[in-house]
């Protein structure tokens, strides 16, 4: 066990240990076989995703990225958890879960480039696009949380940041509005460790950033991050919290991002040590939970090629899908501003029409 964990105090909920073994069968979820394949489906296809975005965002064919391998135990543990009637909102790193929710791939590649179709989210689909400023998803949880309980919907709201981000006091105000009014709301702290460069032992004096749940009046709960099960399992039962009316969960999920914060010029070697990125590679949730499903006769090499091929696939048929949309305009971009356009910005849009037709 890393040196980070080793320094909290328990309880820290872990169901398969790194070799794939469950170590905690009272918490094991009661998962069908259909479904367990498909979480791991998931995570197999995220990964390789994730690793042809990081090429492709080299290629100069995407713009901002941030890596999420060594994360998909946290990412898709939690959202596999929810019902499509919640409302997940993503940090920047959390394209995967907005994706497994029903957002478009080709759609979030528009994201990466800036382009405004990237927030054309389509009807039905509960998401919000992955949030760029520090700490603004965390507010605007507790505002979709709290349209659920006005409008007495059995619905919750679940969101996203990195350790970083629990510094910022947004995070706070957040934690304590959906505090003060019981919101059917889930706050999911992913500590991969490092905010940037920052370690957390140098970002926080709190033992455990579960912790920081006791001054909101909420429940906190610190679980392996790495281990998709116990991800799914704690979060599972606080959509149930949330979706009874006894308000929100903030978790933990001690985890690691293999890979840069982003690629836009960070480089973990200045600040990571290879023996720490040994220890925690050791602790792969796609190693573990593969070694858990392979014991139970449920996932085979042949599945893995499958899902590997679906994937590079469905992330070419993505970049072909937006590469073939056209570029934004200024006057497109006015456009998808508002149902109807204040005078204002009607005025200037006519101005720059004017302008454009010289």
């Amino acid at each position: 066990m890393s040196a980070v964990l080793e320094s909290r105090p328990l309880p820290f909920l872990q169901i398969l240990n790194a070799q794939g073994e469950v170590v905690n069968s009272d918490r094991l979820p009661k998962l069908s076989d259909e479904k367990l394949r498909d979480i791991m489906h998931k995570m197999v296809f995220t990964r390789i995703w994730d690793d042809r975005a990081v090429k492709l965002t080299r290629q100069g064919r995407l713009g901002f990225y941030a890596p999420v391998a060594g994360q998909e135990g946290s990412m898709i543990g939690s959202e596999t958890a929810t019902d499509r009637q919640d409302f997940i909102l993503p940090s920047y790193r959390d394209v995967p879960q907005a994706v497994w929710h029903g957002w478009p791939l080709y759609q979030a590649f528009h994201y990466s480039r800036g382009h405004q179709h990237g927030g054309a989210i389509p009807e039905g689909v509960n998401v919000l696009i992955p949030q760029i400023i520090i700490g603004a998803q965390i507010v605007q949880a507790s505002g979709i949380a709290m349209a659920f309980k006005l409008r007495k919907e059995r619905r919750a709201a679940v969101t996203y940041i990195g350790d970083g981000g629990t510094s910022q006091g947004d995070f706070y105000e957040g934690l304590n509005f959906a505090g003060a009014y019981r919101l059917p709301a889930v706050f999911i702290v992913q500590n991969n460790q490092f905010a940037i460069s920052m370690p957390v032992s140098q970002q926080t004096a709190a033992a455990r950033l579960a912790d920081k749940a006791a001054a909101a009046g909420m429940p906190g709960v610190q679980v392996d991050g790495m281990d998709v099960l116990a991800v799914y399992a704690a979060t599972s039962e606080a959509l149930e919290r949330a979706r009874a009316g006894d308000g929100p969960t903030l978790i933990e999920t001690v985890t690691f991002r293999f890979g840069p914060h982003t690629m836009s010029g960070d480089d973990p070697t200045r600040y990571r040590t290879k023996d720490l990125e040994t220890e925690w590679k050791a602790k792969d949730p796609l190693v573990r939970f593969r070694a858990y499903l392979e014991k139970k006769g449920l996932w085979n090499q042949s599945d893995e090629e499958a899902v590997i091929e679906e994937a590079r696939t469905a992330v070419t048929d993505a970049l072909a899908k937006a590469d073939a949309t056209p570029a934004m305009s200024v006057e497109g971009l006015i456009d998808s501003m508002f149902a109807q356009l204040p005078a204002k910005l009607a005025a200037q849009r006519a101005e720059y029409a004017d302008k454009e037709g010289c």
